[in-house]
């Protein structure tokens, strides 16, 4: 990880203690709010935003895992509480699942819920110029699209509000599979997953096994989208991750690297598939500091 984001992240820690535990002020909660309806279903969010607000608040979007297979959208209350009481607006969104319906849907419905959020940052006090994107496991892969796709005319859809722009500004990915073509050749040994299997969860996501489907799998690939102009990211992995290989988070921040793109990555020794580590009062003040330098331009950045 870049050392200016420890060294902000331990002046943040030493200030104010594990952020999760503090009482920083009220949250006021939107709930269910519809962006898009599609194929019959109501695609809604929950909105988090501070109660004292003096202007816009930038806003993160927040994208629940769960293989693309399962709906988790209570996972990510902690953070958007969280996130609302450092003066961010947290979106947590839904989107279709595989089950639902196969790839793009799914980075479909999350740029239409970014167009939503910048349709209506007037009437919510949202900073429609700075919107992030944070998610964990599949959750990571669509945050990851979101920030390479910005300019593939393929993956935007026809949903919502086309008028608005689907770009964000900064992308923090949590353990995302980034090539889903590579996850068998680097899982951990024992790993109890076959990833090729036609009823693996990116094989579902696809609609067929992804060896056989490697066009439909390529599509579904952030590191294929990755351009010199995407936003920043920054991407947390478990070394020893038993469901996606910490190599899919290194693939990505090499081709990140390789095409100039501004990326921090920090590996952490020990962890898996998720867990404390990841939620720690060190971890929070990192993605803190992150999403201070490029979501809020009062600390210096456009």
């Amino acid at each position: 990880m870049k050392m200016w984001i420890w060294i902000v992240a331990l002046v943040a820690l030493a200030m104010e203690g594990d952020a999760e535990g503090t009482d920083v002020g009220g949250v006021e909660t939107d709930r269910g709010l519809v962006f898009e309806s599609v194929g019959g279903k109501d695609l809604k969010l929950d909105l988090y935003r501070p109660e004292a607000r003096t202007g816009n608040v930038p806003v993160v979007v927040l994208i629940y895992g769960g293989a693309w297979m399962m709906r988790n959208p209570g996972f990510e209350v902690p953070k958007a509480n969280w996130l609302a009481m450092h003066a961010y607006a947290a979106a947590v969104i839904d989107y279709r699942l595989s089950s639902e319906a196969l790839f793009p849907a799914q980075i479909y419905d999350c740029k239409a819920a970014v167009r939503w959020l910048r349709a209506n940052a007037a009437e919510y006090g949202l900073d429609a110029a700075h919107v992030g994107a944070w998610g964990e496991s599949s959750g990571g892969h669509l945050a990851c699209l979101l920030g390479t796709s910005g300019n593939v005319a393929a993956l935007e859809g026809n949903l919502g509000n086309t008028n608005e722009s689907s770009r964000v500004q900064a992308v923090v990915d949590f353990f995302g599979p980034t090539d889903l073509l590579q996850m068998p050749a680097h899982q951990l040994p024992g790993s109890f997953l076959d990833h090729n299997a036609a009823t693996s969860p990116e094989s579902r996501l696809v609609g067929g096994p992804v060896q056989q489907n490697r066009e439909k799998a390529e599509r579904a690939n952030p590191i294929k989208y990755v351009t010199r102009d995407g936003p920043p990211f920054l991407i947390v992995h478990g070394e020893q991750d038993p469901l996606v290989p910490c190599n899919q988070s290194e693939l990505l921040y090499a081709a990140l690297k390789a095409a100039g793109g501004e990326v921090t990555f920090c590996k952490i020794a020990g962890a898996g598939h998720g867990g404390p580590e990841f939620s720690s009062g060190m971890m929070r003040a990192a993605v803190l500091a992150f999403l201070d330098s490029h979501l809020k331009p009062r600390l210096g950045r456009p």
